[in-house]
């Protein structure tokens, strides 16, 4: 119950998950790994990505994780949980939960990188559902976030472009980059009331937490949580950019790539 919650993604954008769920879970620890040395993920091949998954999993549960968070939607789409020893969540199943409970019957639209719009892992969960599903990759949009963008003129011109072809009976949009929940207002402005914008970053804190609770691994901590960064590539960019995004409080520490791959090898010799 004392052990932190791992979270990884492949930089920054991660940060709005563990923002999100600090504010749900403020009492627990986190260790947070920016695998920032290999972004981005999405360019890659998908074995690749799935190895990268895991020699990040292995490496937290080094680090004690009594639960992983993947906190990166193209991550999401390609991990294999089963050698993991402790529970794994991604992103992808607590948003298309969200989505579908928001729904009333109309469309769910998906807005992702073009790997996770590529990968149909929304769409294809979305339509098992019985949902019609509209998606659109939106590839300007994480890279304008981390200019620190969000509240621009270009920030509204390239929503409106995105968005301009979405059905007139879209009823819910799911956010579906770990970046975007820095545009929510921005997002929601431009659709109006009547469409629901999920958050998947507060949609996996939600799960996160029933998933404690059901497993009975919620911290009997009553101060505020830590946080502890494990940084692979250069740890000041990585401050500078997470600044705009959710902040970096708590320890940061660089780990190199050879001592994040040794935490594996050492898992798996003999005991």
């Amino acid at each position: 119950m004392t052990r932190p919650i791992g979270v990884f993604d492949s930089g920054v954008g991660g940060l709005t998950v563990l923002r999100a769920m600090r504010e749900l879970l403020p009492c627990e620890d986190f260790v947070y790994l920016g695998d920032t040395a290999r972004f981005p993920y999405g360019r890659k091949p998908r074995e690749m990505i799935r190895g990268f998954a895991k020699e990040n999993a292995v490496f937290l549960e080094s680090q004690g994780a009594k639960m992983i968070v993947i906190a990166c939607n193209t991550a999401s789409t390609c991990a294999d949980s089963s050698t993991a020893t402790v529970p794994v969540i991604g992103v992808i199943e607590p948003g298309v939960m969200a989505a579908s409970a928001a729904s009333s019957g109309g469309v769910i639209g998906v807005i992702a990188t073009r790997g996770t719009i590529a990968s149909g892992a929304y769409q294809s969960r979305l339509e098992a559902a019985g949902h019609e599903v509209w998606a659109q990759s939106c590839p300007m949009l994480a890279p304008l976030v981390e200019e620190g963008l969000s509240d621009s003129l270009e920030a509204q011109i390239l929503i409106e472009h995105y968005l301009k072809t979405r059905p007139k009976n879209l009823d819910a949009l799911i956010l579906g980059c770990t970046h975007y929940p820095v545009l929510k207002n921005a997002i929601a402005a431009h659709l109006g009331d009547t469409i629901s914008v999920v958050d998947s970053a507060f949609a996996t804190a939600n799960v996160v937490k029933k998933s404690l609770e059901t497993k009975a691994l919620q911290t009997h901590q009553t101060t505020r949580g830590s946080v502890t960064h494990f940084i692979t590539g250069d740890p000041q960019s990585y401050q500078h950019t997470a600044n705009v995004i959710g902040g970096v409080d708590g320890e940061m520490h660089h780990l190199e790539i050879e001592a994040l791959l040794a935490a594996g090898h050492k898992r798996l010799q003999p005991t």
